[in-house]
């Protein structure tokens, strides 16, 4: 009987050690092997701590947050989960091996895959702004599906996740650009999940539920449809901007955790408003929500604005490895697709 625990125990390592293989992160409940009780992991994962990253990369102030997790408790955790994950520094060598192995998920359009230099890329915040009818959502709405093809096709062989706040999510079509790509619609419409959010802190809590999706199965998008319009009509007037601004970066925060733990593509689509420092003569007269906190929290962001007929513009509007240039691609029944004449 001793000789078969031990060789159970030995399976069970040889499971885990192929599962850290394939996936990015570690669960939290590899934590009970190392005398972290099921109760304390199950409340952390209730919390919204679904990794050992989590854990890892969180405050010592944010673990006492979780009900039941004294500073004591808290300090072990931390110090248990950088002992799993390495949290020191690395060559810069190996950085660029890393950054050269992410995967970018194509647009549908060839212009504006050229212009990303691949695509979207994964592990990383992209903002997308502009005024109605530039083609934000559908962007999105084709990214949910490309994201389910295979790399060797430019996707990320992964499921989408989408939070609308704004009511604009249409399962139609996504089976329109299904068709279109040549994927089965039945299969595109069940690897997409789907939540409305109704206010700001619904959409803080709809992230919690997003990680423990993301530590059971393979996600590489997140699409936060838009990222800004419950902040805007939640926190009103200048007495409210601390706070809302304050709340909009936590949340903010919290997606670029999500990117990096599980190698997501997080896409946030933000509205414009018109903007008083511009003369009216301007080029461009609006600027994104959000001030300064999401333009820092995001990595690479993008101005799309109306063309001639259906075509639209898209601006490299700020990228720390894309230069600033633009590309003109067309919003079709299909999505996304290249410009027209």
């Amino acid at each position: 009987e001793q000789y078969e625990e031990q060789y159970e125990g030995q399976e069970q390592e040889e499971e885990q050690e192929e599962e850290g293989e394939s996936a990015s992160y570690h669960h939290i409940s590899e934590l009970t092997a190392h005398g972290i009780a099921s109760n304390d992991t199950t409340k952390l994962a209730e919390a919204g701590y679904c990794t050992v990253e989590s854990i890892a990369h969180a405050t010592i102030r944010k673990l006492q947050d979780v009900k039941g997790i004294s500073e004591g408790k808290a300090e072990k955790l931390r110090a248990l989960a950088q002992r799993i994950i390495p949290c020191g520094f690395v060559t810069a060598a190996a950085e660029m091996q890393r950054q050269q192995d992410i995967i970018t998920i194509t647009t549908g359009s060839t212009a504006l895959d050229e212009l990303l230099q691949g695509g979207i890329e994964t592990g990383s915040l992209t903002e997308i702004f502009g005024e109605f009818r530039t083609g934000k959502t559908q962007l999105c709405h084709t990214l949910c599906v490309t994201c389910q093809l295979p790399t060797e096709q430019g996707g990320g062989e992964g499921k989408a996740m989408y939070i609308d706040t704004e009511g604009c999510f249409r399962p139609k079509n996504l089976v329109a650009i299904a068709n279109r790509f040549g994927v089965n619609e039945e299969q595109v419409l069940e690897n997409v999940v789907y939540a409305r959010a109704h206010n700001s802190e619904s959409q803080m809590e709809l992230l919690k539920q997003a990680s423990a999706l993301m530590s059971e199965d393979r996600f590489v998008l997140l699409v936060v449809d838009s990222a800004t319009a419950h902040f805007r009509t939640d926190y009103v007037g200048r007495g409210e901007l601390s706070e809302r601004q304050m709340q909009l970066g936590q949340f903010l925060r919290q997606l670029q955790r999500l990117a990096s733990e599980y190698g997501l593509a997080v896409i946030l689509s933000n509205q414009v408003v018109a903007n008083p420092d511009g003369m009216s003569f301007a080029k461009d007269a609006t600027k994104p929500i959000g001030g300064n906190i999401i333009a820092h929290a995001s990595h690479t962001r993008l101005q799309l604005r109306k063309g001639r007929g259906e075509n639209r513009v898209c601006k490299v509007y700020d990228s720390p490895s894309i230069p600033e240039s633009d590309a003109t691609f067309a919003l079709g029944a299909a999505g996304i697709e290249d410009a027209k004449d």
